[in-house]
């Protein structure tokens, strides 16, 4: 990827590896509207087709990582037909899944405070790191309306149970009560976030790639199957892995005492 910038609502940018996606209009706290939406898609779908990015950061620019949908974006949408808000929800509900099933992990950064949507956006990245600093809330029954194209992405990373009390009460979590309740996985001072991001982000670049897209294969499929199906499941991607060139060059290396060599 280039460190080209086309978009008028993210900026991204790529080191070592890393791909950085930012949420650039700190004006309205990182809003997203439609453009917003259109151009995280387009920016994923490059990132999908780039064998050179090994890991995602997800930020945002200023002091919040995302207040959740536009409110100028949301009073158009007040003299929308059922079909015209159908079709904008949708574009909101397929970016959430494309980054949710993308094949390369993401980090959430989450700099300030991450709001209705902006809590969608950390739960469907894999690991979540914020700064003390962070809030979160589903807030979407304040303004009479549900969290609906995040509930599939929150309900699987917190439960439901919590989310019974957190979509209907839309109550505001600190980072520490999001970090115990499985939203985020660790929380730091903000002098300290860029150093955990990239520790964490080192990690994920010792791991073998394939084995990393297959972990995210195995963690999207597995939870919806009986344990019958998954036997046989597990048991054939287990096998595919051992006889690929990464499973055999990573078995290798550990037998030698090197590193492998996605590593260098």
């Amino acid at each position: 990827m280039t460190e080209e910038q086309k978009f008028k609502t993210i900026s991204y940018s790529f080191k070592d590896r890393i791909t950085t996606v930012t949420l650039n209009r700190p004006e309205v706290h990182n809003a997203f509207n439609e453009v917003m939406i259109a151009e995280l898609t387009e920016i994923f779908k490059e990132i999908l087709k780039d064998e050179s990015v090994r890991v995602v950061v997800l930020t945002g620019n200023g002091k919040s990582f995302s207040a959740g949908a536009d409110l100028n974006w949301m009073k158009k949408m007040i003299n929308y037909s059922y079909e015209q808000n159908l079709e904008d929800s949708l574009k909101l509900a397929e970016l959430f899944y494309l980054m949710y099933s993308l094949p390369k992990p993401i980090i959430a950064r989450v700099n300030g405070a991450a709001i209705g949507g902006g809590t969608g956006l950390v739960a469907v990245c894999d690991i979540a790191i914020a700064s003390e600093n962070a809030k979160f809330s589903l807030s979407e029954v304040k303004l009479g309306l549900i969290p609906a194209c995040i509930s599939p992405y929150v309900i699987r990373k917190v439960g439901e149970g919590r989310c019974r009390e957190f979509f209907l009460t839309g109550e505001r979590l600190i980072a520490k009560r999001a970090m115990e309740l499985g939203l985020v996985n660790q929380v730091v001072s903000p002098e300290e976030l860029d150093q955990a991001v990239q520790e964490k982000a080192d990690q994920l670049i010792s791991s073998g790639p394939k084995a990393i897209t297959m972990c995210k294969e195995l963690l999207r499929n597995v939870p919806g199957m009986s344990f019958e199906k998954a036997k046989t499941y597990t048991a054939d991607m287990i096998a595919q892995m051992r006889i690929r060139d990464e499973g055999q060059e990573g078995m290798i290396a550990f037998l030698e005492k090197r590193k492998p060599k996605w590593i260098e």
